[in-house]
């Protein structure tokens, strides 16, 4: 540390030796900054660039408030920081699907998208779609009624994504149906009774 400046911001009845002893104790100083110098209470300001941490997500119908750090994946926060664990992670990379949720309607992997993009749009996870007094959703009682998978890891990410292509095709075949999941990997490799389980439960849905 520059000497001039050491003695700037030691207190006074300080030894530098204590100084220097308490900086590397507590890392209060550090080189990729220095101490902020403004009035008492004041917070430093923000930097140009700098990304906001403490943001407010609609997740779920509900505004959650959170402290997100830039490159911090919605798959992240919303496991990590806001409990949803129905979500799941499998390659973490945006290839098997099994994080799928909604943003907007739309079915997207939760592992390849920045929190912070997010801001302002509506975010639906697995766990949004049971109602508040606890009926599951038509889609969840199609794949229930037809026991559609083995380990049920992946169960989440094909729902959130039968349920945004459904959307956009309420009535579809079982082909035209497959082709909407296919984003989607088991690894219980199921697909045949996955599928039926889908289809049941677009049914149950088409029926209100």
């Amino acid at each position: 540390m520059n000497g001039s400046l050491l003695e700037t911001i030691r207190p006074e009845g300080m030894t530098r030796r204590q100084f220097i002893k308490s900086v590397i104790a507590t890392g209060v100083v550090s080189s990729s900054g220095l101490l902020y110098s403004g009035p008492a209470g004041a917070a430093p300001k923000t930097s140009p660039g700098a990304v906001e941490r403490l943001i407010t997500l609609n997740v779920n119908g509900q505004q959650r408030r959170v402290d997100v750090m830039p490159q911090e994946t919605l798959a992240q926060t919303l496991r990590g920081k806001l409990g949803l664990t129905g979500l799941k992670i499998g390659c973490d990379r945006g290839e098997c699907g099994a994080c799928t949720v909604l943003i907007g309607n739309v079915p997207q992997y939760s592992c390849s998208i920045l929190t912070q993009s997010v801001r302002g749009k509506n975010v639906l996870t697995i766990e949004g779609l049971a109602r508040s007094d606890g009926k599951l959703h038509p889609l969840q009682q199609g794949v229930l009624d037809e026991q559609g998978f083995q380990c049920g890891y992946c169960a989440p990410g094909f729902l959130m994504s039968t349920l945004g292509y459904l959307k956009t095709n309420p009535n579809p075949t079982r082909q035209e149906l497959a082709h909407g999941v296919s984003g989607n990997l088991c690894r219980c490799q199921d697909y045949d009774k996955i599928l039926t389980a889908l289809m049941r439960g677009a049914e149950y849905m088409r029926k209100g």
